[in-house]
């Protein structure tokens, strides 16, 4: 009877410690595959469409990657900032520069260039520059650096001077000579398209462009050139900028298909800048 009671006793702690490792591996993997998924906050176009096309390239790599659109400039940087997001991708360093003015404690951190959208101006009424007329109405994003970046454009163009032509900071403040006497309206970035047939020229983010279905190369009057200090950025928290996921997306956006994709699907809209 006791060799019973032994064998009984060895088989049920057995079947124990079975179930126990087989919880422990379970949860393990659970683990493991919480730390390989990464939610990463982007506007429409390109920025998600190019996060969709990497996403089969990760998942390859054992990363699931979660995409938030968000169709402004603010969230995305503030619910990375406050840990509800692992990063985003949307933003150029100017603006990153101008958000951490304003917030502190930022802890975003630029982890790799992924494409330059050269900034545009449009207009529904005018075919050249010289057609503008004086006390035209320009409308240019709200935001400092791109509202700067605007009036930087302007000047190139000789519509109105700045006190330093290379500030990507300046404002209205800045403008020496202004001799159209251009009136400005400052709108949030994402209207923009909206008002273009109220204006007599609106400067464009290009990624607003072509969600309205404007070809920055082929419908605007003038856009900067190749030498834009604006490249977007993939951006991540100071705490996980070092993951072996993170680690994975930074290779994924800068791949070689990745650069095909752009090249390809926005024909010189958008330039790879990798």
């Amino acid at each position: 009877m006791a060799l019973s009671f032994k064998r009984h006793f060895k088989r049920n702690l057995a079947t124990l410690l079975a179930t126990t490792f087989s919880a422990a591996s379970l949860f393990a993997s659970s683990a493991a595959s919480a730390a390989d998924t990464l939610t990463i906050a982007a506007t429409p176009v390109p920025h998600a469409e190019i996060l969709e096309f990497v996403k089969p390239l990760l998942a390859k790599e054992g990363v699931d990657l979660k995409i938030k659109v968000f169709t402004d400039y603010v969230q995305p940087a503030v619910q990375v900032n406050e840990k509800h997001l692992d990063g985003n991708f949307f933003l150029h360093q100017p603006y990153l520069n101008e958000f951490k003015k304003s917030h502190k404690n930022d802890i975003e951190v630029p982890v790799a260039k992924v494409h330059v959208e050269p900034f545009a101006a449009y207009s529904s009424k005018y075919k050249k520059v010289a057609d503008i007329p004086n006390g035209a109405t320009v409308a240019i994003p709200n935001d400092p650096s791109n509202s700067g970046r605007a009036l930087l454009l302007l000047a190139k163009q000789g519509l109105l001077k700045l006190k330093d032509p290379s500030n990507i900071s300046s404002t209205k403040k800045d403008i020496v000579d202004n001799p159209k006497n251009l009136k400005f309206k400052e709108l949030e970035a994402a209207t923009l398209p909206r008002v273009l047939s109220q204006v007599d020229l609106a400067l464009i983010n290009t990624n607003y462009a072509i969600e309205a279905k404007l070809n920055p190369v082929k419908d605007s009057l003038f856009i900067e050139d190749a030498n834009s200090p604006y490249a977007n950025l993939l951006v991540a928290r100071e705490d996980n900028k070092n993951s072996p996921a993170f680690k994975k997306l930074i290779a994924a956006v800068n791949s070689p298909e990745v650069k095909k994709f752009i090249e390809e699907k926005y024909k010189g809209a958008i330039v790879p800048a990798f």
